[in-house]
């Protein structure tokens, strides 16, 4: 991107980031789209509706974004995968315990690929209610093993020399 500044500009670009902002600006996005999906989801739930899919769906992707917030902040690469149960052996190459303490979550992988087309079987409230719990969970659990690095605040540009 610094060279193209440049070459449109003529002049050098001097606003480029380092690989710890990057690597930083990206895992809160993560976040914030993962905590998006989870008002979605909740907010659903409180409709009366036939079918709950939309909330359970919402609860799955907020569940998804949150791990791939871990791995991202850990640079685990990942390709696009909806299966949480991917996701987590992924994550547990750094915290071995992830992948057991948030196994139930895979439950919610159904409802990222499956569910989203027509045919499938209905989500009904109670399920959505524990596909939103199961997310809370995940959100909770990748909240706590990411909280000293967030707690660091957005890495400072070392100084110019």
């Amino acid at each position: 991107m610094d060279w193209l500044i440049q070459r449109i500009t003529g002049e050098r670009c001097f606003l480029k980031r380092t690989r710890e902002q990057v690597i930083w600006d990206f895992v809160q996005s993560w976040l914030r789209k993962a905590e998006g999906d989870l008002r979605a989801s909740e907010h659903l739930l409180t409709l009366k509706q036939e079918d709950y899919f939309a909330s359970a769906f919402h609860a799955h992707q907020a569940a998804e974004k949150f791990l791939k917030a871990f791995l991202v902040r850990h640079q685990i690469p990942f390709r696009k995968t909806h299966d949480i149960q991917q996701i987590l052996q992924l994550a547990s190459r750094v915290d071995l315990s992830i992948k057991e303490e948030l196994a139930p979550a895979a439950t919610l992988t159904p409802f990222g690929v499956e569910f989203r087309y027509p045919g499938e079987e209905i989500a009904d409230i109670e399920t959505a209610r524990q596909a939103l719990e199961q997310s809370k969970i995940v959100q909770s659990s990748i909240v706590k093993r990411l909280q000293e690095y967030l707690a660091q605040g957005r890495p400072s540009k070392p100084a110019r020399r």
